[in-house]
């Protein structure tokens, strides 16, 4: 099983405060050549805070061996062929190591936050990606730029904004799933789904692989050919009193996420559906501080993979062998201690 982690380096508390931590990025060279040295296979960033694509060219520079991943970029607030370029630079950059992570966001992001108009996210994200890779086609194999979808129309590419071909693959393009039509979307085009981390193991069995089976027979696709990438809300310390804090934290976390319809889902798979609503209304009441206690043991472990330091990778890659060939995983680096801490527990889940 791969191991990949995020920045910032030991993200692990997966409630509020997550929210609260920006990327250092005048420590961004320091803690990409610190995750290569600690046995990663991969780095990978979320657009929250900073523009992911330029924090995975800074750690380009320091890296040698390990994927760089936008994890995930929003797509639609980019043009195809905005993304198309940023990522070629970032694919010769990187020596054929960066990997474009796309996902879509949800309806008031999109527009309230990016002023774009809203589309069905499926078809547009389907038109999305093969624009992508129709720029791509242009400037490696030398054939005109000709694109005709529902949302792109791209025919135009003259010599002075042709980069040219590289000497490295396409970058694959990893695509984040809630629900089972966004993931038989990544079975048709994807080279990987990324799950999103509210996903449960049985949600990921029941409904998105199987979803992406169907997207890949449909475009006579291989389906174990396409990877699926586990990002857990990882709850995990040294103490029982550290561990009961983090997973306090990560009730506040799942609680939000199951007030959002967009989730809902994987709530009403386990049968937590009256959960959800109830949560959903005292999230329009503004009531946060109420949400948290309504989230049971039995949510938080089904969700979250919760363990004290001595068994959390045993019980990561216990959790997601056979569904997953990859997993994000990190615990806190403060010290030296940490760090071989750190690089044991990438060792043990790379073995699985």
């Amino acid at each position: 099983m791969h191991v990949e982690t995020h920045l910032p380096l030991g993200k692990v508390d997966p409630g509020i405060r997550e929210t609260e931590r920006p990327v250092d990025v005048a420590r961004v060279h320091h803690d990409a050549e610190l995750v290569e040295r600690l046995g990663f296979d991969g780095l990978v960033l979320t657009e929250t805070k900073e523009d992911p694509f330029v924090v995975m060219a800074m750690a380009a520079t320091t890296t040698e061996r390990i994927a760089l991943t936008t994890a995930v970029a929003i797509a639609f607030p980019r043009s195809p062929t905005v993304t198309a370029m940023t990522a070629w630079t970032l694919q010769r950059a990187s020596h054929g190591r960066f990997r474009l992570g796309l996902g879509t966001q949800v309806k008031g992001h999109v527009e309230r936050r990016y002023g774009v108009p809203w589309h069905p996210p499926g078809p547009w994200m389907e038109d999305y990606i093969a624009a992508v890779r129709a720029v791509w086609t242009c400037w490696q194999e030398r054939t005109p730029l000709d694109h005709h979808g529902e949302h792109y129309d791209l025919t135009l590419m003259n010599p002075l904004f042709d980069p040219g071909p590289i000497e490295h693959p396409f970058p694959p393009i990893h695509l984040a799933a809630v629900n089972a039509h966004m993931a038989r979307v990544a079975g048709r085009h994807a080279d990987a789904v990324r799950p999103h981390p509210i996903c449960t193991r049985c949600y990921i069995d029941e409904v998105l692989r199987p979803a992406v089976e169907r997207g890949a027979a449909d475009a006579g696709r291989d389906a174990g050919t396409i990877g699926a990438v586990a990002s857990p809300l990882i709850v995990t310390a040294r103490t029982d009193a550290e561990l009961a804090e983090r997973v306090s934290a990560v009730r506040s976390r799942i609680a939000f996420y199951a007030s959002t319809r967009t989730y809902r889902p994987v709530f009403d798979l386990h049968g937590w559906s009256d959960i959800g609503e109830h949560l959903s209304v005292l999230s329009r009441q503004q009531r946060w501080g109420e949400m948290e206690q309504h989230v049971t043991d039995e949510m938080v472990h089904e969700i979250a993979v919760v363990a004290p330091y001595d068994t959390i990778a045993e019980a990561v890659a216990t959790r997601y062998a056979g569904v997953c060939d990859t997993v994000e995983f990190s615990i806190p680096v403060e010290s030296p201690d940490d760090e071989i801490l750190l690089a044991e527990m990438v060792a043990e889940i790379r073995s699985r």
